[in-house]
C-alpha cells in the first residue's frame, strides 16, 4: 500500500444504501432468532450477512504515482492496476440493473458500492474495468495530473 505522502488521490465512498438494507436484515434474524430460537440456518445465515457488510460497506480508490488501487471495506477484496497500464479513463453513467458489488458488466467488470456513477478505464491488454464513485471527475482529474493520458475536464461526465 502506498504512503500517504505518496498519494495523489483518496476517496472512501460509503455504500449507505447497502449498510442499511444488510444491517436491517442483520436486525431482523438476531431479533426473530431471539423470539424464536437460534437455529444452524438462521446463525448461517447471520454469519454471511455480517461478513459482507464488513467486507462491503465501502469502496475505496487510491491513486499515487505508481498505481491506482480500489478496495471494499477492510482491504481484503482490492484491484491494483499499474498506471502505465491504463491508456484512457472517463467518466461513466452505469446503467441500473448493472447493481453494487463485483460486476461483470457487458464494459468488463466493475466495483461498485453505491449509484450509477463510475470511470472506465480502458487497459493496455484490451479490456476495460469500471470503479464506482460519486465524483468520477475528481477521479479522472487526478489519473490525468499523474499520466499522460487524455482525460476530459473534472466534472465532464457522460
Amino acid at each position: 500500500m502506498a504512503r500517504r505522502a505518496d498519494l495523489v488521490y483518496r476517496r472512501t465512498q460509503v455504500g449507505t444504501m447497502t449498510v442499511l438494507a444488510v444491517g436491517a436484515a442483520v436486525v431482523l434474524i438476531v431479533v426473530l432468532s431471539a423470539q424464536t430460537g437460534w437455529h444452524p440456518v438462521s446463525i448461517a445465515v447471520l454469519a454471511i450477512l455480517a461478513s459482507a457488510l464488513v467486507l462491503f460497506h465501502s469502496l475505496t480508490i487510491e491513486i499515487d504515482r505508481q498505481h491506482l488501487r480500489c478496495f471494499f471495506g477492510p482491504g481484503l477484496i482490492r484491484r491494483t492496476i499499474p498506471l502505465h497500464e491504463i491508456v484512457a479513463a472517463r467518466p461513466v453513467h452505469n446503467r441500473w440493473h448493472y447493481g453494487w458489488g463485483i460486476r461483470l458488466t457487458p464494459n468488463g467488470w466493475m466495483y461498485n458500492v453505491s449509484g450509477l456513477d463510475a470511470v472506465e478505464l480502458s487497459l493496455a491488454s484490451g479490456g476495460s474495468f469500471r470503479i464506482g464513485t460519486d465524483r468520477p471527475g475528481e477521479v479522472v482529474h487526478a489519473l490525468g495530473s499523474v499520466t499522460t493520458l487524455s482525460t476530459p475536464p473534472p466534472g465532464d461526465a457522460q
